[in-house]
């Protein structure tokens, strides 16, 4: 059968099994290598607080917060975009004449 893509659509190579993580919109197991990582800094306090506490001098804690999305919720959220058929990668056809 063919492949679709040279990597499969990963990126661990040659490196064999690897662990897997949850989506934490859908909850689908994927292989790492294959999820999208977003990582974003949050506060605790709501903002209009905020800004009245470093208004006078207050040091807030920022918490970064790392989530692992699959493809189809990356896509789903606008994180990743499909790009036009254009703009893909084209694969080069090896004739034998």
């Amino acid at each position: 059968m063919p492949k679709k893509r040279k990597s499969r659509g990963r990126h661990k190579g040659d490196k064999g099994k690897e662990d897997l993580v949850q989506c934490d919109e859908c909850g689908a197991l994927i292989p790492r290598s294959k999820a999208v990582k977003i990582t974003k800094p949050v506060m605790p306090i709501d903002p209009q607080l905020a800004k009245e506490l470093r208004d006078k001098g207050a040091i807030l804690p920022q918490y970064t917060v790392t989530k692992y999305l699959c493809l189809r919720c990356a896509i789903h959220r606008g994180i990743i975009k499909i790009r036009p058929e254009e703009e893909r990668k084209s694969q080069k056809i090896n004739l034998p004449f």
